[in-house]
């Protein structure tokens, strides 16, 4: 293998791994702010909501998401949009703690959907042979 190529692969696997680092933190930053938003710090009714159930959801591609899977990044990422939807209704219609934690949902879905379409364009077949070229 050339110096090149040696060089292509390796900046290849450092992009794909900071896209996949970012993902994983953003989605575990936001599993946290959902947990927190809706049983502490500012739920619907005092003591808690069931909205707390909204992380659900969010659990269920953390597995492939740490294992830096691209098709649960690829899918993952339809999922973040209703995240990051609920974030902006919620920022536009709630006040005072409500806001801000709205706010905190939106950048986090924010910052995990576009890692995720990174991590998913730049560990796709034709991104991985250019790289070796």
């Amino acid at each position: 293998m050339t110096d090149d190529r040696r060089a292509a692969s390796a900046d290849f696997s450092s992009r794909a791994k900071s896209a996949n680092l970012i993902a994983t933190i953003s989605l575990i930053a936001l599993i946290g702010l959902c947990l927190a938003w809706e049983l502490r710090l500012a739920p619907l009714k005092p003591g808690g909501s069931w909205l707390v159930l909204k992380v659900l959801p969010l659990l269920a591609p953390l597995f492939g998401i740490l294992h830096g899977r691209r098709y649960t990044h690829q899918w993952a990422s339809l999922l973040i949009l209703a995240y990051l939807t609920e974030g902006l209704v919620r920022v536009t219609t709630d006040a005072g703690m409500m806001r801000v934690m709205a706010g905190l949902e939106t950048a986090l879905a924010t910052i995990f959907f576009v890692a995720s379409v990174y991590f998913a364009r730049v560990t796709r077949p034709s991104a991985r042979s250019t790289a070796a070229d």
